[in-house]
């Protein structure tokens, strides 16, 4: 049974009742996610598009697109964001999260996010589009060019399926030019099966309580 859990940035995350792991570092869900995914992989490609695709493996409590908004709404960027999400959050659980009131934002982007209907765009604001998938990722292909990649799912220790050269290679077939994946991930397998599907790999110090991180670059970087 999955159980919410504060970490030590007083933010939420889940404790999975499957895979006995956090979605989130404990040492804090909001700084790991704003450190892995904001800063290390939409403030990359952000400026390089009048719209950005983004690809989520690993919807979770939703936190990511959440910070995605808040930063598209700042830069005025359009945004497209797809997540795949095979195991979706209890109600009982996302209707107690506290990322709204610890950012200082409405609450109603982070409910539209788990309340609306799967597998079509929702434009949750003028400028912030959204859909989720209920579908494993190994059984989905990308339907768009993708700019930047949030691999989010849980380790490599657990779900290790998610984290082959087949399955990266199918993403970095999708990917735009500069586009890139960014993981909490720096497990030496992942960064391996990376670079065999094609990506480069960048090497960079991780969020609090953990001293590296992976960004892997798509076809073309500059």
């Amino acid at each position: 049974m999955n159980k919410l859990i504060t970490t030590n940035d007083q933010s939420h995350s889940v404790l999975s009742g499957q895979f006995d792991q956090s979605y989130h570092s404990t040492f804090g869900a909001i700084q790991e996610s704003l450190h892995v995914f904001i800063h290390a992989g939409l403030e990359e490609v952000i400026y390089e598009h009048p719209v950005i695709n983004i690809l989520e493996i690993g919807l979770g409590t939703g936190l990511n697109p959440l910070l995605t908004q808040i930063a598209g709404a700042k830069t005025k960027t359009k945004i497209r964001y797809t997540a795949i999400e095979p195991l979706p959050l209890e109600k009982e659980l996302y209707n107690q999260l506290n990322y709204a009131e610890l950012l200082n934002v409405p609450k109603e982007i982070l409910q539209q996010i788990h309340d609306c209907s799967w597998n079509v765009f929702h434009d949750l604001t003028e400028q912030f589009s959204f859909r989720k998938i209920k579908v494993k990722i190994e059984d989905w292909t990308p339907d768009f060019g993708i700019d930047a990649i949030y691999y989010d799912a849980f380790s490599p220790d657990v779900q290790p399926e998610l984290w082959t050269k087949e399955l990266f290679t199918k993403l970095f077939n999708h990917l735009e030019p500069h586009g890139l994946l960014t993981t909490y991930s720096a497990k030496g397998s992942v960064k391996r099966a990376l670079k065999a599907a094609g990506f480069t790999i960048e090497k960079l110090a991780g969020p609090p309580g953990k001293r590296e991180m992976t960004r892997a670059w798509g076809k073309v970087k500059n």
